[in-house]
């Protein structure tokens, strides 16, 4: 029993090694990042923001909550252990759906403290999915199988 534990363990850890060398190799560019930006600078992002201050998460938010634009915030912080490993998927699924608009909201930036409050984030990473003007989801963790079962059930 314990060494089933032991070998399902090593192939989801070399699983994930080798998705992260995947990633690494063909998303991301290296020269041109830093800590804060690391996890989200790809060649192709077209429905990806990175919001920086306070009147651009306003501006999103106004979009989401009008109804023009079917919206997915992504809180995080630079050193938020499950944030890193959830980027990568949160970076594939808005190419996969590119008529989302995925916002990320670094928490430690300056300027978005009053941001938070608004949408009563707590803790990182969050995700809070808007369709049709109304927040019809929120996720907190880093949940794979959840983040992918709820922009498939809301955005396919």
């Amino acid at each position: 029993m314990k060494s089933d534990w032991f070998n399902l363990h090593q192939i989801a850890r070399n699983s994930f090694i080798a998705t992260s060398t995947v990633y690494a190799s063909t998303e991301f560019n290296f020269s041109n990042t830093d800590r804060r930006t690391f996890c989200f600078y790809a060649r192709d992002r077209s429905g990806f923001v990175v919001l920086k201050s306070e009147k651009e998460f306003n501006n999103a938010l106004s979009k989401a909550r009008d109804g023009s634009l079917p919206s997915v915030f992504y809180f995080t912080a630079a050193w938020c252990g499950p944030c890193r490993l959830i980027a990568p998927v949160i970076l594939e699924l808005s190419n996969k759906y590119p008529h989302v608009t995925t916002y990320k909201v670094d928490i430690d930036e300056g300027g978005l403290s009053n941001a938070l409050g608004k949408l009563n984030v707590s803790a990182v990473p969050t995700m809070q999915f808007f369709k049709g003007g109304v927040k019809k989801a929120e996720l907190v963790g880093a949940d794979v199988i959840k983040l992918r079962s709820i922009m498939e059930h809301l955005y396919k």
